[in-house]
C-alpha cells in the first residue's frame, strides 16, 4: 500500500525555528495527522469494525485499493507550533508531479485566500502545476466554520472537500450508585 515516503524540510530549517525534540526528521508522522489522512484516503477494507460495539460494519478508506506515496511538509517547532513552509509545500508538489502520481490529496491549508491571492499561495500554485499536467488535486476545505469565508483551498482548479456530520448517535448509559441512570 505505502510505496514511497519523502520529506521536505529546507524551508522549515531555513526559518530558524528549531525542531521539536519529539518531531521525526524523516517522513514519519509524529502527530498522527498524516496517518489519519492516509487511512481516510486509502485505508484497506476492515471487516467487523465498530465503535465500542456500536455501528458494526466494514470500514475502509475512500479508495481502498490505491497505493500511496507520502510527502511530509509540516514540522513541529521547538515552541510546539506546527509550521508548513511554502518552499516545502511547493517542493513536495514538484516531487509528486515528477514521481508521476495520479492524484494528490493535501490535508493542510492557510486562511481563506481571495482569487487575487492564487498567484502567491503555495497550494494554489502547486495544485495549478499538477492540474496542468493532468493530475487531480483534492484539498482539505479546512476545520473552521460553517461561517462565511471559512472554507480554504478554493482555487477553481482543485477539489475542496469538507467534513460531514453523522446520521446517528452513539448512546451510552451512565449508572450511578444510587440506581439513577443517565443517557
Amino acid at each position: 500500500k505505502l510505496i514511497g515516503a519523502r520529506y521536505f524540510e529546507k524551508g522549515f530549517i531555513n526559518g530558524g525555528l528549531g525542531m521539536d525534540p519529539n518531531e521525526y526528521n524523516s517522513p514519519r508522522d509524529s502527530s498522527g495527522h498524516g496517518t489519519h489522512t492516509a487511512a481516510t484516503a486509502a485505508g484497506s477494507f476492515v471487516p467487523n469494525a465498530s465503535i465500542f460495539g456500536s455501528s458494526n460494519g466494514t470500514a475502509k478508506g475512500g479508495s481502498p485499493r490505491a497505493r500511496l506515496a507520502i510527502y511530509k511538509v509540516c514540522w513541529c517547532s521547538a515552541d510546539g507550533e506546527l509550521y508548513c513552509f511554502d518552499a516545502d509545500v511547493l517542493a513536495a508538489f514538484d516531487a509528486a508531479i515528477s514521481d508521476g502520481v495520479d492524484v494528490i490529496t493535501i490535508s493542510l491549508g492557510a486562511a481563506a485566500v481571495p482569487p487575487s491571492g492564487y498567484f502567491s499561495e503555495a497550494i494554489a500554485i502547486g495544485s495549478f502545476h499538477a492540474i496542468s499536467r493532468g493530475i487531480t488535486v483534492v484539498a482539505s476545505a479546512g476545520n473552521d466554520g460553517p461561517t462565511l469565508g471559512s472554507v480554504v483551498n478554493v482555487a477553481p482548479w482543485l477539489f475542496s472537500v469538507a467534513a460531514s456530520t453523522l446520521d446517528r448517535d452513539f448512546v451510552s448509559l451512565l449508572s450511578l450508585g444510587n440506581n439513577r441512570t443517565f443517557q
